[in-house]
């Protein structure tokens, strides 16, 4: 059998892993729960606790990620038969499920950044928060509009990884890189506004006492699994596009340190454009109630609000289309990797990635339109698997336990001066993260039975509740489970 492609350059490697992690999470949703968890001082604990995950989780799962993907040279699913064995290679099927879960909806949050670029390029910006929210409305009321712009998004994304690995490069070579000019100069021009410093010392200043609340930290872990890709099975399937010579490690620690800056940058330029429009008429509480308050399926703050605030800016109407089109990449260059990723684990399967691609595409057109027509759907569906995406995590964690310590070894054979991964990583990935994800999430289920929510946590059919998310998770475990032998029917998991 014929090699896999591979990545031409380890700068191609780099910036389309960057591609990944750096999405709508670093500057759509990150921002927004910054805020949200931020206290009346300041939101310097819940920063604390995000950066405490990234190395205490998604560094140690990115590094996994990486090695599970170049040494078993296969998708997900393939991955997780080769390494942990192929009586798992059901929670390699979960681990993708969760991934192509997300990409159903996400190709919709795509698809209104395509359409908020091209209507600010094209229409004059709203006065006021009830004039964009009037725009959010009548754009949602079509019904087709939110429906075609998923659609163009999941096509586009599908031509991008129809010629494989090496298209996928060239996109993520542009993509990324002008993603991160846009953000710069967003950042640059927030920065100079009068008051903007006001959200900077915000941003940065740490109410103690908020370390000791539960969701602080699951948002903290949840985020910053969001914001790099970790543990979704993503930055493995590009691993086993990987060039031999080229290491594991510093790469894992570029990947993760350089999104987080990312979300940092994009949060001091919403932070710092709010504060500075918003303060001159707004009090402080005021000011964190409009960032606090998510709208419609969390759109409030990125597609309600940044538009008026633009539109208070000198050269507002262009900066409003620069900052939706650096969206826009972002969305893109995440969503590819989520189309590559379902396309791999069918091509392991033997089916052709034409075939594959028409596949996985027409598929997520089917099940991303219930959330593109239906935004209490959309919600549920970002709830449940971005909550799933912990129960990846473990299982990542769970498959380099089963292949012992030789993973180390295997994973950095051929590398060109790369770093060790080390026993303290096996130790952060092998028991610590997986104590982790079984603490969190039995600590999260626990207080919502008895504090959060004891009126409807069992209710399966309540948008935001822990039975919505067991009997989810539990339907897509089970049919794994019983079908677990034919997920590697026809794949080759021999060493």
């Amino acid at each position: 059998m014929s090699q896999p492609a591979r990545f031409s350059s380890r700068l191609g490697l780099i910036l389309s892993v960057l591609g990944i992690a750096v999405g709508t999470g670093n500057i759509w949703r990150f921002p927004r729960i910054a805020a949200k968890m931020g206290g009346d001082e300041g939101a310097g604990a819940f920063l604390l606790a995000w950066a405490s995950f990234l190395l205490l989780w998604s560094i140690p799962l990115i590094i996994a990620e990486y090695g599970m993907g170049r040494i078993a040279r296969k998708g997900v699913v393939g991955s997780f038969a080769r390494i942990a064995g192929p009586a798992f290679a059901w929670m390699g099927g979960f681990v993708a499920f969760v991934a192509t879960a997300i990409m159903f909806y996400y190709s919709v949050v795509a698809g209104w950044c395509i359409y908020f670029t091209q209507h600010t390029a094209l229409n004059a910006l709203p006065a006021d928060a009830e004039a964009a929210l009037a725009t959010w409305e009548t754009f949602q009321a079509t019904g087709w509009m939110p429906v075609f712009f998923h659609a163009l998004a999941m096509f586009g994304g599908a031509m991008i990884c129809f010629r494989g690995i090496g298209s996928i490069e060239k996109a993520n070579r542009f993509l990324v890189p002008a993603l991160l000019a846009i953000v710069l100069i967003s950042v640059g021009r927030a920065l100079t506004l009068p008051g903007a410093f006001e959200g900077v010392q915000y941003l940065f200043t740490p109410q103690w006492s908020q370390l000791s609340e539960p969701t602080l930290w699951l948002e903290a872990l949840t985020q910053n699994a969001w914001d790099t890709g970790a543990g979704w099975g993503l930055i493995l399937t590009y691993g086993a596009y990987m060039r031999h010579q080229d290491g594991v490690v510093k790469n894992a620690f570029i990947t993760g340190i350089g999104n987080n800056l990312v979300s940092l940058l994009a949060a001091l330029m919403v932070f710092g454009t709010v504060f500075a429009v918003l303060g001159t008429t707004m009090a402080r509480p005021e000011i964190l109630d409009v960032m606090r308050s998510s709208g419609p399926a969390s759109t409030g703050l990125t597609f309600v609000w940044m538009p008026v605030l633009f539109a208070q800016m000198a050269l507002g109407r262009v900066l409003s289309t620069v900052f939706f089109l650096g969206l826009a990449f972002a969305a893109f260059s995440s969503l590819i990797s989520m189309i590559e990723l379902a396309t791999r684990v069918l091509i392991d399967r033997g089916i052709s990635r034409k075939a594959a691609i028409f596949g996985v595409a027409s598929v997520g057109f089917l099940a991303g339109t219930p959330s593109a027509l239906n935004l209490n759907v959309f919600a549920n569906q970002d709830f449940v698997w971005g909550v799933g995406l912990m129960i990846s995590g473990g299982f990542v964690a769970f498959a380099v336990a089963r292949y012992g310590k030789a993973f180390m070894t295997d994973m950095a054979e051929g590398a060109v001066g790369d770093w060790t991964a080390g026993s303290l990583w096996w130790r952060v990935v092998t028991v610590l993260v997986p104590i982790q994800a079984v603490v969190l999430l039995v600590w999260w289920m626990t207080l919502s039975a008895t504090s959060y929510a004891p009126d409807r946590w069992f209710d399966p059919f309540d948008a935001f509740s822990v039975m919505t998310c067991l009997a989810q998770w539990g339907l897509v475990l089970a049919l794994l489970l019983l079908f677990n032998r034919r997920l590697t029917k026809s794949v080759d998991v021999s060493a």
